[in-house]
């Protein structure tokens, strides 16, 4: 092999090496964000470590940082319910991604959702259970995705805005205790983040999205999010729960421009 030869190998690898990702569980990172904001967030509330309670899941290199899918997954019942979560993505222009209450059918957690991802962060989530609050979570590699154009025209995307669909799935494997049944819920509305500009006037659209959304069967709250533009567009949401026998799921839905969506989801056989 030449000289040259053997240093354009060389190099060949060395890039290869840099550019081969971490272990997938890659973990949170030193951030001076999190110092920043920490007190408004959690206050002088103590945070455990939570990976004996629970994971967080995410991609280290999302594929597209307008939805970035998080899933929490609740491994432990020793330390009591998991009645809240704080989602918080450190380098978002609003940290507090979602802030979501999770009634007793809920228990154990198992809850899946998409995030935008504005730039390389943190993405941490802050469960609280009688026994105190935990925190855990990972870093990804995403950029852009509060300021990623709506995948729809914003004459569309309004038109269309308020719709709900409910899909259920075979019963999944005992989490901790018991099966569960599993349903996926999706919510048709643009959520604008005020960071993105219409295509064609290249004009900036003004932060329109949802920030309070609960689900019901029966009159048993499954559980409450509050959000803000952290969540991506037609926010999914797909999570286990004990079935009560309601014959529905009941989604109500709130928007920052006071527009409030209330849908009966007949449930329908597993798909």
């Amino acid at each position: 092999m030449s000289r040259l030869a053997a240093i354009l190998a060389a190099t060949l690898l060395a890039g290869t090496a840099q550019a081969a990702d971490p272990p997938r569980e890659n973990p949170l990172i030193e951030s001076e964000t999190w110092d920043f904001i920490k007190g408004d967030i959690v206050g002088d509330t103590g945070l455990q470590d939570g990976a004996p309670l629970f994971d967080l899941e995410a991609p280290y290199r999302a594929n597209d940082a307008a939805t970035v899918p998080v899933v929490i997954d609740q491994k432990s019942n020793d330390f009591g319910p998991l009645e809240r979560l704080r989602l918080v993505i450190d380098e978002n222009p609003s940290p507090l991604a979602a802030d979501i209450t999770f009634g007793p059918a809920m228990q154990p957690v198992h809850f899946e959702l998409r995030v935008r991802v504005n730039q390389y962060s943190n993405i941490r989530a802050i469960a609280t259970t009688p026994d105190g609050s935990f925190m855990t979570g990972r870093f990804v590699k995403a950029s852009g995705g509060c300021s990623a154009p709506a995948t729809r025209d914003p004459e569309q995307a309004l038109a269309n805005m308020g719709e709900m669909r409910l899909k259920l799935f075979g019963a999944p494997e005992p989490r901790i205790s018991k099966p569960r049944q599993e349903a996926q819920i999706m919510i048709r509305h643009p959520n604008y983040s005020g960071l993105q500009r219409d295509q064609i006037t290249q004009l900036f659209i003004g932060a329109h999205f949802l920030d309070r959304i609960e689900v019901f069967q029966g009159d048993d709250r499954l559980f409450l999010i509050e959000g803000g533009i952290s969540i991506s567009e037609n926010p999914v949401f797909r999570f286990d729960y004990s079935d009560n026998g309601a014959e529905t799921l009941r989604v109500v839905a709130h928007d920052t421009e006071g527009n409030v969506f209330e849908r009966e989801l007949p449930k329908t056989s597993p798909s």
